[in-house]
């Protein structure tokens, strides 16, 4: 459990310190992602990004448990 910890905050740790790079490849704002806007308010729920970042992680972490 205590290594499965140390990888999770290494990953988050990694993501928090790449993302101003991430966020240039178009991260965060993909084809899918629902944006709402009505005057000075914007619902912003980043569906297909989180589907890719799941994938992403349990790619990284199927490969780690074997």
């Amino acid at each position: 459990m205590a290594r499965f910890l140390i990888v999770i905050g290494i990953v988050l740790l990694l993501a928090g310190l790449l993302w101003p790079w991430l966020s240039r490849l178009g991260l965060g704002r993909l084809p899918g992602d629902i944006v709402f806007k009505r005057g000075h308010i914007t619902f912003y729920f980043p569906i297909v990004t989180s589907l890719v970042a799941s994938l992403v992680l349990t790619l990284i972490l199927w490969f780690i448990g074997r």
